[in-house]
């Protein structure tokens, strides 16, 4: 994958999680989204996990697809 994002410390788990993705948008039929490695104090829990796209921003892209 690509792109690493800054750790996060999840203090109900006592992690620090990261995430790792190509940052490449997916369309499942239903689903806009992008995939995800997530890793909890750097050893990998969720491969390929998918994360969707909030609403503003699937709102955004729409726009400007329309305006092309």
């Amino acid at each position: 994958m690509g792109n690493t994002a800054e750790g996060h410390l999840i203090p109900e788990m006592g992690v620090i999680e990261t995430t790792e993705s190509d940052n490449v948008l997916r369309w499942d039929g239903t689903n806009l989204y992008v995939e995800q490695d997530v890793f909890h104090n750097g050893q990998l829990v969720h491969r390929r996990y998918k994360r969707r796209v909030t609403k503003q921003v699937a709102q955004a892209l729409a726009l400007m697809l329309a305006q092309h």
